[in-house]
């Protein structure tokens, strides 16, 4: 199903090097807003020991945002020092395929695509055949729609756990 990622974990950084070679990933690509910073900008606890960890493992790393702030964008992937894709138009497949020609990737199964929204995140990964990764996002809402799209995903993931 295409709104069913392939794994759900808390954080990003919960991810282990075992988890990515068990799944034979060689390539991560990382959503921004709720998936490395919240909502006011504040970076996840651990990210740069994460990424650190990623790259001294042969995991190349890349952000593919949806966020048309590329001040903001620019700004996590250098203190992260990696490539990033802003207004990656997500769940359509350009964004996710030019990070994937930019890590040099050519099998998009060997590739994890890891954010905290279905609609964007895990519906553009399943499309491109990559292994899907939802995280919780990591603050909360601001806007009433987002905040009525999360009640809509959680229907759906709870509805995937039934079946």
């Amino acid at each position: 199903m295409l709104l069913e990622p392939k794994l759900q974990i808390r954080r990003v950084t919960d991810i282990t090097i075992e988890m990515l070679k068990k799944n034979n990933i060689k390539a991560v690509i990382l959503d921004v807003d709720n998936t490395l910073i919240d909502l006011d900008g504040n970076k996840l606890e651990g990210i740069e020991k994460w990424i650190n960890m990623l790259k001294e493992n042969n995991i190349k790393v890349c952000i593919a945002s949806n966020s048309l702030k590329k001040e903001k964008i620019d700004k996590i992937s250098k203190m992260l020092e990696i490539k990033y894709i802003y207004f990656a138009t997500k769940p359509l497949k350009r964004g996710l395929k030019k990070a994937k020609q930019m890590m040099e990737i050519e099998d998009s199964k060997s590739i994890a695509e890891v954010g905290d929204q279905l609609f964007t995140d895990v519906l553009g990964s399943n499309r491109m055949k990559m292994f899907s990764i939802l995280t919780e996002p990591i603050g909360n809402e601001k806007h009433r729609i987002n905040n009525l799209k999360r009640r809509i995903e959680q229907k759906i993931l709870n509805r995937g756990r039934k079946s």
